[in-house]
C-alpha cells in the first residue's frame, strides 16, 4: 500500500496506540524538541530526563504532566517506546547503544556518534534488534531543500557543475568537537540528499582562533560518487548568519537560503552557453542572464516534519529518510575531514564506503514524497 512517508498517512502496519516517547537532554536544542513531540496527538511524552536542575524546572513549569528524570537510565526503565537524544555529541553513542540495548527505537540529534566505529556499532545493535535508528539530519525535511532535491533529480538545472555551501555564525563555540562536527553535518546530509551521491573523498582546513586545537573556521572539498564536487564553508567566527546552498547546473543555477523571510529557494536561468567563434574566428563564450524564478513552497515545520516520520517509522517499520546508514556516511567525511586537517589538507578517502544498496539513491530516499510546492 502507498503511502505518505514523510506525514505518516498510511495505514499499513499501522499500531492505533499511540506512540510512548522520552526525551534525553533539554539544553539548546530538547525543547524544541520536546515541544513538536508534546504537541503531536499521535505521542504521549512520558519523559524528559537531564542533569542540570534548571532544565528540568523549565520542563516542570511548561509540561507539568511530563515525568521527569534526573538520571537516563531511570527513563529507560519506564514504559517507552521510543528515546529522543538530543545531548552533546560526545555522549550520543553511550546514551543510543543503552536505548538500543534497552529495546527502544532512537533518533539521535546529529551527528549520529564520534566516530566510524561508533556509528558502526549503532547501525549493527539496531538492524540486529529490528528497531529504528534515526539521525536528526532535520534540513532533508524542510520543504525549500525537498523542492530543491526535485529540481536536481527532474533535470531542471541540467548536470550539476558544483555546489557551494556555507553555514556562519558567531558562536556557538564547543569545546570538545571542532566546527565540522557542529555545523558541516546539515550541509553534507543536504547534498547527499538532493543529488542522490555519495560522498568519496574529502579535503578540509581551518584555523583554531580562539581556542587552541579546535577549529572554528573551516573549508571543505567534497568529491561525490558521480563526479559533482561541493566546497563547504563552516565557521562559529563570522558577523552574520548565514546558511546557503548554491547548485550551479549547465542549465541553471539555485540558490537556497535558510534565513532569507521572503524566499528561501530562488532558480536562476543564467549559465553560460557553449563557446562560438565570431567572424575572425576567435573564441567567444555567450552568457545568459535569464529570469529569476521563485518556486511557491507550502511550508510546515521541518523539526515537526521530523518528529512525525520518527513516530511513523515506529509505528510501521518504514526505514527512515535520515536513516543510521545516511548517519554513518555524514561521520565518516566529518572523520575523514579531521585527518585532512591534520595532514595540511590532502584529500582522503571516505571510508567505509557504502555498498550500492545503501547508497543516497536507495528506496528510502527514492520514494520519499515530493516537494509540497505547487507546481
Amino acid at each position: 500500500m502507498e503511502h505518505d512517508a514523510l506525514n505518516g498517512t498510511g495505514t499499513d502496519r499501522v499500531r492505533p496506540l499511540r506512540v510512548r516517547v522520552g526525551v534525553v537532554g533539554c539544553g539548546y536544542w530538547g525543547p524544541h524538541l520536546v515541544r513538536n513531540l508534546h504537541d503531536m496527538a499521535e505521542v504521549d511524552l512520558v519523559g524528559v530526563a537531564e542533569r542540570r536542575p534548571d532544565r528540568l524546572h523549565y520542563v516542570r513549569r511548561s509540561y507539568p504532566t511530563v515525568q521527569l528524570f534526573s538520571d537516563h537510565r531511570e527513563l529507560l526503565e519506564g514504559e517507552i517506546d521510543a528515546v529522543v537524544i538530543a545531548t552533546p555529541i560526545r555522549t550520543h553513542y553511550a546514551l543510543a547503544r543503552e536505548a538500543l540495548l534497552a529495546g527502544k527505537h532512537v533518533l539521535v540529534e546529529k551527528p549520529l556518534a564520534a566516530s566510524v566505529f561508533e556509528a558502526q556499532e549503532l547501525l549493527r545493535l539496531a538492524r540486529e534488534r529490528g528497531l529504528v535508528l534515526m539521525v536528526g539530519h532535520t534540513f532533508l525535511y524542510n520543504p525549500a531543500v525537498r523542492e530543491l532535491r526535485r529540481l536536481v533529480q527532474e533535470g531542471e538545472l541540467g548536470r550539476i557543475y558544483y555546489g557551494d555551501g556555507a553555514r556562519l555564525n558567531l558562536g556557538v563555540f564547543q569545546r570538545d568537537v571542532n566546527v565540522i562536527w557542529d555545523l558541516a553535518p546539515h550541509d553534507i546530509s543536504i547534498l547527499m540528499y538532493v543529488l542522490e551521491q555519495m560522498p568519496v573523498e574529502v579535503s578540509a582546513r581551518g584555523s583554531a582562533c580562539v581556542q587552541p586545537d579546535v577549529h572554528d573556521v573551516c573549508y571543505l572539498e567534497v568529491l561525490f560518487s558521480a563526479g559533482t564536487s561541493a566546497h563547504i564553508h563552516v565557521s562559529w567566527l563570522d558577523p552574520d548568519k548565514v546558511r546557503r546552498l548554491t547548485l550551479v547546473g549547465d542549465r541553471r543555477m539555485a540558490v537556497y537560503n535558510d534565513v532569507s523571510p521572503v524566499a528561501k529557494l530562488r532558480v536562476y536561468d543564467s549559465g553560460v552557453d557553449h563557446p562560438t567563434t565570431d567572424n575572425y574566428g576567435e573564441f567567444e563564450l555567450a552568457y545568459r542572464h535569464g529570469q529569476i524564478v521563485i518556486p511557491y513552497i507550502h511550508w510546515r515545520e521541518p523539526l515537526r516534519q521530523e518528529c512525525e516520520h520518527f513516530v511513523h517509522c515506529v509505528r510501521t517499520g518504514q526505514r527512515p529518510l535520515s536513516d543510521g546508514e545516511q548517519g554513518l556516511a555524514v561521520v565518516a567525511v566529518c572523520e575523514a575531514a579531521d585527518r585532512s586537517l591534520a595532514s595540511g589538507g590532502v584529500r582522503v578517502p571516505v571510508e567505509p564506503r557504502l555498498a550500492p544498496s545503501q547508497s543516497a539513491s536507495r528506496e528510502g530516499m527514492e520514494t520519499a514524497p515530493p516537494s509540497a510546492s505547487a507546481r
